[in-house]
């Protein structure tokens, strides 16, 4: 290739423009295959991480520049979050009717997810700092890139965590749902909010109108008590830890 040829190439990869269309394409790619196969392995958001880590590599894009040239999508993530807000309008009435095991399942589920979490990679020997960064790995990104910031751990790293939770959640949730003979809509749905936060709630919206509400109902009210009660949590298992 020579080099006006090599040059305009490199313009045109490293147009914004070009990496927006190439995010979109890789994510259609990944929705049509999900939608063809109905297969929880080609789940449109592991799909489409899949094909973009490997075309950025090859093409030598390197991970800040391409931050930069899709920012509007992460924009776009704040407005997403709120529309979730619609499935729980609609289903306020039977929201109403479990107050109570709605907030008890909130707060024991949620201490529970991340307790074991840090438990488990304690006992493998991680650091404080990655400690802190897989605390709030079960919330939305922007909640758990804050929180961990404000743990003293790595806020990109933990956008990551909560990327694998969000895919994993979808490919594993159902199947274990099933296996435990769980089909109550609410339970389903909470379940799913609370372990897989966004990505979940969009797959138990596919299961039905009651379950993406209740998803969303969990994924809200455990980013919030996250945000809320994780640095006090931390802080004083801090001061225990040191007054003894």
């Amino acid at each position: 290739m020579s080099d006006s040829l090599l040059e305009a190439w490199q313009v045109v990869t490293g147009h914004p423009l070009f990496l927006l269309g190439l995010t979109l394409g890789a994510y259609q790619l990944g929705l049509a295959l999900y939608e063809r196969t109905r297969l929880a392995v080609f789940h449109p958001v592991l799909v489409s991480v899949a094909i973009l880590v490997g075309l950025l590599s090859m093409l030598g894009i390197e991970y800040v520049m391409y931050r930069d040239a899709v920012w509007p999508l992460v924009i776009l993530l704040g407005p997403t979050t709120v529309a979730l807000a619609v499935p729980l309008y609609l289903n306020l009435r039977r929201i109403r009717l479990y107050f109570w095991p709605v907030l008890l399942t909130i707060l024991l589920g949620g201490l529970f997810a991340t307790v074991i979490t840090l438990l488990i990679a304690w006992a493998l020997g991680a650091e404080h700092m990655i400690l802190m960064t897989l605390a709030p790995k079960s919330v939305t990104s922007p909640i758990a890139m804050l929180v961990a910031e404000q743990l003293g751990g790595i806020a990109a790293l933990a956008a990551v965590f909560v990327m694998f939770t969000g895919v994993l959640g979808p490919l594993f949730g159902p199947w274990l749902l099933r296996k435990c003979k769980i089909t109550e809509p609410a339970a389903w749905g909470m379940a799913m909010g609370m372990t897989a936060h966004a990505v979940g709630t969009s797959r138990a919206i596919e299961e039905g109108e009651e379950q993406g509400a209740f998803s969303a109902l969990a994924m809200s009210l455990l980013g919030t008590a996250t945000a809320l009660l994780l640095p006090l949590g931390v802080t004083l298992w801090v001061m225990l830890r040191t007054a003894s």
